[in-house]
Order: C-alpha cells, then sequence, then structure tokens
C-alpha cells in the first residue's frame, strides 16, 4: 500500500509520461499501453506506446554556425519532417587525443536539445565511423597514429578507441537525458555505417567486428533501438536499414521478420567534388521514391540531406566542394526563407498526404492489385478502424494511363503515384506540383565592394636549407603534416655546370614528377613554374614541364598539397599521399633521378603560422598595394557588412585555388581552375555566414595558391525573391484543403478549386508580375515563354489577386480566364506565374505593414 506522499508522486510521473507523449507528438493510442520510450515491431517505431509514421531529415550541427540551427529545424518542421538525423563528428570532438571541444557549432547536446524544443525526435548516428564526405570519415587523425591499430576490424586497439568514444558520447547523452526512455528526443541511434561496403575485405575480422559493435552499442543500455544501415548481417537486436535513392524498390527488407523497414538515406541528390558537373534530382522523382517506400511497408525515410549546410575549414573529404548537398530542399544558405522550391513544397505536401493515410499504413492489411500493364494499387486496410488508404501507381517512365480502380477511372502521369487516403479520393500525385518554384539570384552588395581596397602579403618559398626535416627521399606528406596543414614544402637542390645544360637554344630540360596526389605546385630558383592534379577518381597524376635551370645551384621546391582527407575505403589508415618520385630529362648527362637526392620538408605555409588571416596575425606581417597577381599570395581587405538581412556570398570564379577567411573563420577551400566537362568550375559562390560578420570593418583575407584575379571578387547578396507557380488541369487540389475525418476525406475550406499559390519570405510582399499566362505556355521558373495560347487577361488577374500580397492562390479557373469559353478549346490549359517579391512597405496613415 502506498502512503499518501508516494501516490502524489505516482500522479505526477503519469501526469509527465502523459506531457511527453503529446510534446513529442503524441495523442490518442490506438490498440496499444502507454509506455515511455521506444520500442518496434515488424511494423513500425512503437514511440511512447504509439506507432509511427516518420519523416526524416539529415541536418548536421558543424556545417552551420549555431545561429542558424533554430531557423533551420523551424523550417524542416514546417516542411513536414517529424525527425532529425544528425551524425557526430568524432574528429572536432577530440581533434587531440584526450583534449575534447563541444562548443559553438559543436555543441551536440545544445543541438539535440533543441530539436526537442522544436518538437521533433532525433535520430543519433553515431558511428563513430561516419564517411559523410568528411575528413577521414570522422576519424580524428591521432587514431592513425595508435600502435597496430588497423581501423574498422577486430582489432583490439581499435575497438578499445572505438568503444571509449561511442561510450563517452552515450554516456553524455544519457546525463543530460535526452534519450526517449528518459523523456529526452532521440528515438534511434546508429552503430558503424555503410560498414557491408568494407566488410568482405576484412574478411572474418569484418564479420567478427560486426557481431562486436552491435553487441556492445546494445549493451550501453540507451533504451532506444540500434540500427546499423546496409548491414545485412546486423545482430538480431540491432534494425538493418537501407540507404540509396530507391528503397522501396531496393531494399530486400529487414534480416528477421520482427523489425520494421527504415530508410535511412534517400539521397536528394548527390554531393558534389571539385571537377564535377552539378547534381541534381528532381522534386518528382524523389516524391515518387518515398511514396513507394511507404506504400510497401516503410514507417521511416530520412532525406539525406534535408539541409546540407557547408564545409567549412578543411573538413570536407577528398576532392569534396565547399557546398555540401546545395540541391537539398534547404539550400545552401538556409535562411530568410531559402527554401529549394518546389522540392521543399512538394515534399511537404507528400508528408501531408501520407500524414492522411497514418491510421491505415500503420494498423491496415496490405495487399496489391495489377491495375493494367505498368499499373497497380498498393491499399492498406484496416477493419477494426474500417480506414483505407490506396497508392495507385504508373510505373511507365513516359506515358500517362488511365486506371480503372474500384469503379473509378483515374488518370495517372507518368513515373507517377497518386495517394487516396479513403480509397476514393485522390489529395496528391508524386509527378503534379501545387508547390511553388523559385530562383536564386544574386545581386553585388554596394555597402560591401564600396571599399575593397586589396593588399598583399607573398609566402616564403623556402629553400633546402631553411626547410626543418631532412630527408633522402620525399616522405610521405600525411605522415609529416598529421592533418595541421593542407600543405608539405619539398624542397632540394642540384648544381649544374654549362656542360650538363642542352647546347640547343630554346630548348629546356624537363622535370618529372610522380604524385600520389592530390595537387602539387612547383618552383624553380624560386619562381612559380606550374601545377599539376590529381581527380577524386584518380588521385595521383605526373607532372611533366619544361623547366628553366641555370649554371649553378639550383633550387627546386615543390609545395604538395592535399584537398581533404579520404573517408572511405579498407584501410584507411594506410592510405598515402605526396611526392613519390622526380627526374629530370633532356640533361646532356641523360635523365637525371633525384628521388634520393636529400629532400627537405617543411609542414604549412608562413602565413598559415603567422595566422594572417586573424587581425592579430595580419600585423606581424608586411602587406602592400596589390598592384600585382602570383602565386601563394595571401589578400586582405576589410568591407562593411551588406544592407538588409539576406544572406551572402562571395564570388571566386576569377581565382584559382586557395582558401578564404572572414574575421578569422574559415569559409573552406575553393578551387575555381578545376573546370568541369561543361567548361565551368564546380563552385565559384561561397556562403558567408551573416553570424561571421560585424557591422564594420570585417576582415576578408584569401590564399590564392597559383594567382588568380582578385580584381573579380565581389561580395553578393543572396534571395529567392523570383516565385513562380506552375499547374494544369490534372492537378489535384492543393492538399492543405483536404483533412481526414474519421475513414472520410473532408474539405477544410468551402473553395476546393486547385489554385495557383504564391508565398514570399516573410516581411516580403509581392511587388510585381514578371510573367502570366493562363494557355499553354512552357518553360521554368526564370524561364517561362508563351506559347501560341493564352488568355490575354491573365496578367490583369493575376496582378488583382497578388500584387501587395504576402501571399495569394490565383484560382485555376476557366471562368476567370475564359469567360467565353472559346480559348483553344483542344488545348490542355496550364496556368504559369512568375512574380517578384520584395520588401513590405509602410502605410502612412496607420503605420501598419501589409
Amino acid at each position: 500500500m502506498s502512503t499518501p506522499s508516494s501516490s502524489r508522486v505516482s500522479l505526477v510521473a503519469v501526469f509527465v509520461a502523459f506531457v511527453l507523449v503529446f510534446s513529442l507528438g503524441g495523442g490518442v493510442v490506438h490498440g496499444e499501453n502507454l509506455q515511455i520510450g521506444v520500442t518496434y515491431d515488424q511494423r513500425s517505431l512503437i514511440i511512447n506506446g504509439r506507432r509511427e509514421l516518420l519523416f526524416s531529415g539529415s541536418i548536421h550541427y558543424p556545417r552551420m554556425p549555431p545561429e542558424m540551427w533554430s531557423d533551420i529545424l523551424k523550417k524542416a518542421k514546417t516542411g513536414g519532417l517529424n525527425v532529425i538525423q544528425t551524425y557526430v563528428f568524432w574528429n572536432v570532438h577530440e581533434p587531440v587525443q584526450g583534449q575534447f571541444n563541444f562548443e559553438g557549432n559543436y555543441n551536440l547536446t545544445r543541438f539535440i536539445k533543441m530539436i526537442g524544443d522544436h518538437g521533433m525526435f532525433a535520430t543519433l548516428r553515431v558511428g563513430p565511423f561516419i564517411e559523410a564526405e568528411w575528413n577521414l570519415g570522422g576519424f580524428p587523425f591521432w587514431l592513425r597514429e595508435v600502435a597496430n591499430i588497423t581501423f574498422l576490424m577486430d582489432n583490439p586497439p581499435f575497438k578499445y578507441h572505438m568503444k571509449r568514444f561511442s561510450k563517452m558520447i552515450i554516456d553524455m547523452m544519457k546525463e543530460e537525458k535526452l534519450y526517449a526512455s528518459q523523456g529526452g528526443p532521440i528515438i534511434l541511434s546508429q552503430i558503424e555505417n555503410e560498414y557491408s561496403t568494407v566488410e568482405v575485405g576484412y574478411k572474418e575480422y569484418g564479420t567478427r567486428y560486426v557481431q562486436w559493435a552491435g553487441t556492445m552499442a546494445v549493451g550501453l543500455k540507451t533504451g532506444v533501438p540500434w540500427m546499423m544501415c546496409t548491414q545485412n548481417d546486423a545482430p538480431d537486436s540491432v534494425i538493418n536499414t537501407c540507404n540509396g535513392r530507391n528503397c522501396g524498390d531496393t531494399f530486400s527488407g529487414p534480416n528477421r521478420p520482427n523489425k520494421p523497414v527504415l530508410w535511412t538515406e534517400n539521397w536528394t541528390a548527390q554531393y558534389r567534388v571539385f571537377g564535377d558537373p552539378p547534381s541534381q534530382r528532381t522534386a518528382e522523382d524523389l516524391a515518387f521514391s518515398v511514396a513507394r517506400f511507404f506504400s510497401k511497408n516503410g514507417t521511416l525515410a530520412n532525406y539525406y540531406m534535408y539541409y546540407g549546410g557547408t564545409n567549412y575549414g578543411r573538413s570536407a573529404s577528398s576532392f569534396v566542394t565547399t557546398r555540401y548537398y546545395d540541391e537539398a530542399p534547404i539550400d545552401e544558405y538556409g535562411q530568410d526563407c531559402l527554401l529549394r522550391e518546389p522540392k521543399w513544397g512538394h515534399l511537404r505536401d507528400l508528408h501531408s498526404a501520407l500524414k492522411l493515410c497514418k491510421k491505415a499504413l500503420l494498423w491496415g492489411t496490405p495487399s496489391v492489385e495489377i491495375l493494367g500493364p505498368y499499373l497497380e494499387a498498393r491499399i492498406y486496410e484496416d477493419p477494426k478502424s474500417k480506414s483505407c488508404a490506396a497508392f495507385l501507381s504508373n510505373n511507365r517512365s513516359r506515358m500517362s494511363q488511365t486506371a480503372t480502380f474500384r469503379g473509378a477511372k483515374y488518370f495517372l502521369p507518368r513515373h507517377s503515384i497518386s495517394i487516396l487516403p479513403d480509397c476514393k479520393t485522390v489529395v496528391y500525385n508524386t509527378q503534379t506540383m501545387s508547390a511553388q518554384h523559385s530562383s536564386r539570384n544574386y545581386h553585388k552588395s554596394e555597402i560591401a565592394n564600396r571599399d575593397l581596397q586589396w593588399e598583399i602579403f607573398r609566402d616564403n618559398v623556402p629553400t633546402r636549407d631553411e626547410s626543418p626535416i631532412k630527408e633522402i627521399s620525399p616522405r610521405e606528406l600525411w605522415s609529416v603534416t598529421k592533418d595541421t596543414s593542407d600543405y608539405l614544402w619539398y624542397t632540394t637542390s642540384i648544381k649544374l655546370d654549362r656542360t650538363d645544360l642542352p647546347f640547343r637554344e630554346g630548348i629546356l630540360p624537363v622535370l618529372m614528377i610522380a604524385n600520389l596526389g592530390h595537387l602539387m605546385h612547383v618552383f624553380v630558383n624560386g619562381e612559380y613554374i606550374a601545377s599539376g592534379h590529381g581527380t577524386n577518381i584518380e588521385k595521383s597524376f605526373v607532372f611533366q614541364k619544361p623547366i628553366p635551370l641555370k649554371i649553378g645551384i639550383n633550387s627546386i621546391s615543390l609545395l604538395g598539397e592535399t584537398v581533404g582527407l579520404p573517408d572511405r575505403g579498407i584501410y584507411l589508415e594506410r592510405m598515402y599521399a605526396g611526392v613519390r618520385s622526380v627526374s629530370i630529362q633532356g640533361l646532356n648527362l641523360g635523365t637525371l633521378d633525384l628521388t634520393n637526392n636529400g629532400w627537405g620538408h617543411q609542414v604549412g605555409l608562413e602565413g598559415e603560422k603567422l595566422r594572417v588571416y586573424t587581425q592579430e596575425g595580419s600585423n606581424r606581417v608586411k602587406w602592400k598595394i596589390a598592384n600585382s597577381k602570383g602565386a601563394i599570395t595571401w589578400y586582405k581587405a576589410y568591407f562593411d557588412e551588406p544592407e538588409g538581412n539576406e544572406p551572402l556570398a562571395i564570388q571566386l570564379a576569377t581565382m584559382s585555388k586557395g582558401m578564404v577567411w572572414i574575421n578569422g573563420k574559415s569559409i573552406g577551400r575553393y578551387w575555381a581552375s578545376f573546370l568541369s566537362p561543361l567548361g565551368r568550375p564546380s563552385q565559384s559562390l561561397y556562403h558567408i555566414p551573416r553570424a561571421f560578420l560585424k557591422p564594420t570593418n570585417n576582415l576578408l583575407v584569401i590564399f590564392e595558391e597559383m594567382g588568380g584575379n582578385i580584381d573579380g571578387v565581389e561580395i553578393l547578396i543572396v534571395d529567392r525573391n523570383t516565385i513562380c507557380s506552375y499547374i494544369d488541369e490534372t492537378h489535384p487540389a492543393r492538399i492543405n484543403k483536404w483533412k481526414k475525418e474519421d475513414t472520410f476525406i473532408a474539405t477544410v475550406v468551402d473553395d476546393t478549386r486547385k489554385s495557383a499559390t504564391l508565398m514570399c519570405a516573410e516581411n516580403k510582399e509581392i511587388v510585381k508580375v514578371d510573367f502570366a499566362s493562363y494557355g499553354n505556355p512552357f518553360g521554368a521558373c526564370g524561364n517561362f515563354i508563351l506559347g501560341n495560347c493564352s488568355a490575354p487577361n491573365t496578367m490583369k488577374i493575376v496582378e488583382q489577386y497578388c500584387l501587395g500580397k504576402n501571399r495569394c492562390a490565383v484560382p485555376f479557373d476557366h471562368a476567370i480566364f475564359d469567360k467565353e469559353g472559346d480559348l483553344c478549346p483542344y488545348v490542355l490549359k496550364n496556368l504559369a506565374i512568375q512574380v517578384q517579391c520584395g520588401q513590405k512597405k509602410y502605410k502612412v496613415s496607420d503605420h501598419k505593414k501589409v
């Protein structure tokens, strides 16, 4: 029997349990008992006693300033997500063994708490190997140097350090009560990452490691499930999941019948490397893949990435660009509602449609009906609740079709899925978008660029005598730099007399260097000669160029460089880079092998050691007016914060290769001279977070390796003020006009007509209609073109509906645009609108924003 005081405690505990259930997305439990924590069955995760449909997005805390976290999370939730997934980045948290950093944008617990504060769940991919296009796959460099270590296999030194870090992170989460079993937001954890890609290379040592890692993780007792992505031999208690673009068709399913079907990475495009052309994935294809997955028993799908962010400093892995997954639903700049439309909006509408199917998907019995060639219906029916949901699929990639389902006819666009939350009403189709489109624009900032006065400081080209590390032959790069710099100088010298050099005029000796990667700049007697580099596919390369040599002592200085560390592959700790062999061809004495000539080595640049990219460090060197250009040159200028509050970028298309700092903070590597097959840089614009700026006198420092044109550098303001809508007669009404009432689909509003909906960012309004056509216009946002059929009054009608408003909905109604009904009667009608958003104006009368 309880005492009165213990009864009060019990009542409080029950009350807290109910609060937790509802605050984290709870509600009425369908046939399950109320409980706190996470379990699972063959259908779904069971969170706080209820099954859930989970729409997740990857957002990585180190890839954005903490000042951006809340805004990005808010946009994710508005986009229909209820889960945020993140890796844990070991190398930023323990850069030096035993020295930890959880400050600033590395504050993991703050980020997880913020996810919970926004009413969302979290998935923690502990790894600690994460890949993630991140240096060494997230491993700290010092781990490479642990005696007798081999990464990612049944190796005692590796398992010791891997378990130590994993346990430290789990204990940290427990201490802050961040697991759902403690009332926190974390519902799922991951150990290891895509291990199946290397497991076979380690043979039985890999198989044993998988079992050990899973058992070790479960033994940490988080109270929530563990998962391993792409791991078909995951231990019984660990859920194996799918990664890829089309897991609804490619995933063979869980390796035990009691595990749910989870998708940890749905690639929203593809990360890019320097030298690559743009990578894209349409919103329609992405939506099709998600609808397909949920139609085939899936209950958690995660977008990788939902917001990609930026690889600041030297964090990106080999050849990966500074911009990370810009094609995600939220683009790299993130703030001020820079949503990549229509991807963000089309997926938001998909999530809303799937939520209308929730009861049937989570408790219904699945079945499949073939409706014709390439046509099928996937149905979920629950006799108990009388709920029913259907997914009608047209799997033809190029042909629209009509299907008959339960006595009714449905038009199915090519390669599409229509969602019927009541098995009758189409509320969403993956191919037909009601979401608006947008076009990203860049404008030169008048304030930031008006006083850009460049000064330069040239770094030193060392000789062998000046280099502190002496060896017979060139040393492997990473073993010397230890990831403290991208750069390692290799220096040697040779003495030549008149008889050694070619006698014929215009004939020069040729320097030949075999390099294991990634990049190298060649200097002879202190003068820059040329550069050579590999690619992401073939990192090693051979440099061959004629060089001027003189009678007497000749100094040869090679600036070896890597563009990030590798992040994947077997024996990751044994990968190499840097100069391998050196020779000079065409001398009168024949080919001269300099590989064992005696070499000096110097880690990093003089400017790096002096930290000239900081205000204090810049005062340590003498700068002069930038009236020339050249290799290994530092540029410095000051600028005031640009006007407005929109995101910012720096244009570096005229530069070559290097790095940029703003007030001492690196915004990443640039490599504008490495052109893609399209003849353009893979990335020429680089994000400057406003959080890095002061109102005035912001220090901008650029290190240029090969000699770009500094006059072409500009600071730009970024917006998505160009927004568009494009709908046609086949579009269903927008998903926000429907709701589920018991087993029926009902309208939320009286007017269920389809409409072209446009919405500006907060504090902006539609100030101009650029294009409007009801008829057969074609093109894309930013480049619409009139067809041969267009209602002449379209522009006037759109202006009446939209000008001066933050948002508007123009009905797709023949009676409005075609009152007589004689406008191109045999043409399928489209409505295309493009408008410009601008700052809201103030009424003089009441000083209120309109």
